[in-house]
């Protein structure tokens, strides 16, 4: 995990929620940790780590993961055992 991922995962988890975390940047942080992100159709993703599974839409037209999305991981990411 680079400092890139670092921040990242302190954002996800800083309250109050961030609203200004590109997906992409959470995408790259799931691989970091040893995860990965499959493809599904449209903009959906499954983001699987350490045997559990998110599945998400990528947010369009912006880049930007809505605040529910971080929530929502924020909540996965403490399930599969990842801690700031």
């Amino acid at each position: 995990m680079n400092s890139k991922h670092t921040k990242t995962l302190n954002a996800i988890f800083s309250k109050p929620v961030s609203s200004n975390i590109k997906f992409a940047d959470i995408e790259s942080l799931v691989i970091g940790l040893g995860g990965s992100v499959r493809e599904g159709e449209g903009s959906r993703v499954a983001l699987v780590l350490n045997g559990g599974i998110k599945h998400a839409h990528r947010p369009h037209p912006g880049n930007e993961a809505k605040q529910y999305q971080i929530k929502e991981i924020r909540n996965w990411l403490t399930a599969v055992g990842v801690k700031v």
